[in-house]
């Protein structure tokens, strides 16, 4: 008898493990934890190394590999061997092993997040990749038709104290997204220390955003040569660090300065030309770790779990409604906040209730504990409706629910005995019939 005792033993705990393993897997987080970082030196992991700690401090597991690698690839028998990638190789002409732009582009329609830095040596193979993410770097013109690849930003105003006998392309930038979801609650007081080269971002492209804008005075041209022509990015035109959230929420972070990661601007000091104000600490430290913390979606991303619709009074779900019925919708909205998933609060999100066009529209109230919940009638149509929740804002992750029900009409037996508005037909058809009587027997009996 020992033999079943010890199987019965065995059994229960695995299925213990298994409970909590899976208890464990719905807390995570919404993305991996594994990120291939991808440099063209192996000597940025020493220049760089402030970041990287920043990124492993919060539980993200680096794989630092040279850009060129042969052996390097990032799927492996049809499953992805890496959640993000870091893309700190602005020289490299070709990637190694099985990787190419193709594969990184599909990396990225497969979900997955990239942190991607140039500067003026950036190559075709880093400009494609950039271009085809909406993003399009300056190589400004030199004489007629010639291209210079080393076009940098540069401002004559609003450059760091630092630089003033150089060429003013070290910029202290602070012109910054209006947005706590992509750069945090606190405020960047200092400002960020960026050398590079800008970019251009397409104003109908809703999915990209700058975070980081040159000011008005700057322009996209090269420092050790004389301008033949008017430069072609100008002003707060040029974007020196952006940000892109595919539709299939995989987010995208470019800019333009490798150096903006580095130790040396993240420790130093900044002092903005003609201004009094000498900060201890530039603003990178603060915004590459706020932005890198939105990139790996360890916030601003949502979930929305237990879609649930019935009819009011009532807790089941049914299987189809009837036209006038009265019904109630909620949807569970959760926020991760970089350890726990919390309540998300808002008082903008909405339901259709749909059928080629929405025949209702509701703004969800919310008990600011993640449910969000309303109520209405079923619109005096019948046919195959659709409960729909399209949920885009600024920084967040998107949300698209559907949910499919027929609504049918009254039933023959459904509609009330009587009528109000009937009763004068009803009144006619009794009077009709009562003439009918009247006349027949007179008819019969009249002599």
């Amino acid at each position: 008898m020992a033999a079943p005792r010890h199987h019965h033993l065995a059994l229960a705990v695995a299925v213990a493990l298994l409970v909590v393993t899976a208890a464990a897997a719905d807390e995570g987080g919404p993305r991996g934890r594994r990120v291939l970082v991808l440099v063209d030196d192996l000597a940025v992991r020493s220049s760089h190394s402030a970041f990287f700690a920043s990124l492993q401090g919060r539980g993200l597991d680096l794989d630092f590999r040279l850009a060129d690698d042969p052996k390097l690839s990032l799927h492996r028998y049809g499953q992805y061997l890496y959640d993000g990638l870091v893309l700190f190789a602005p020289s490299t002409p070709r990637f190694g092993g099985s990787v190419d732009q193709n594969s990184i582009l599909e990396f990225i329609d497969a979900g997955h997040d990239m942190i991607l830095a140039a500067d003026s040596s950036a190559s075709d193979l880093i400009r494609g990749i950039a271009t085809e993410c909406g993003v399009d770097f300056d190589e400004s013109r030199v004489y007629g038709w010639c291209q210079d690849p080393e076009a940098m930003v540069i401002d004559h105003i609003n450059y760091a104290a630092t630089d003033a006998e150089g060429d003013h392309t070290l910029i202290a930038g602070d012109d910054l997204i209006q947005s706590d979801v992509i750069l945090g609650s606190k405020k960047i007081e200092a400002p960020v220390l960026f050398r590079g080269i800008g970019h251009a971002v397409n104003p109908s492209n809703s999915l990209v955003l700058k975070v980081l804008s040159a000011s008005p005075s700057a322009y996209s041209a090269n420092p050790k040569s004389k301008l033949a022509s008017p430069p072609s990015l100008t002003g707060s035109a040029i974007s020196l660090v952006s940000v892109m959230q595919a539709r299939n929420n995989a987010r995208v972070l470019i800019s333009g300065s490798l150096d903006l990661f580095s130790n040396r601007f993240l420790k130093s000091g900044v002092q903005k030309a003609g201004s009094k104000i000498r900060h201890e600490k530039a603003g990178n430290e603060q915004f590459v770790t706020e932005t890198s913390k939105w990139v790996f979606h360890e916030r601003g991303h949502l979930k929305a779990v237990n879609v649930k619709h019935n009819k009011v009074g009532e807790t089941n779900e049914p299987g189809m409604y009837r036209i006038n019925d009265d019904l109630e919708y909620s949807v569970e909205i959760y926020e991760w906040s970089g350890t726990s998933w919390k309540p998300y609060v808002a008082d903008d999100v909405q339901v259709q209730f749909y059928m080629m066009s929405p025949y209702v529209l509701k703004t969800l109230s919310t008990d600011k504990k993640g449910v969000f919940s309303t109520s209405f009638k079923v619109p005096d149509v019948y046919g195959v409706f659709q409960f729909k929740v399209e949920y885009q804002r600024l920084g967040y992750t998107g949300l698209s629910l559907s949910k499919q029900i027929p609504v049918r009409p009254y039933r023959h037996n459904e509609y009330e005995r009587f009528i109000t508005s009937a009763y004068p037909y009803y009144a006619a058809s009794f009077s009709t019939m009562g003439a009918f009587f009247i006349f027949s027997f007179v008819y019969l009996y009249h002599k």
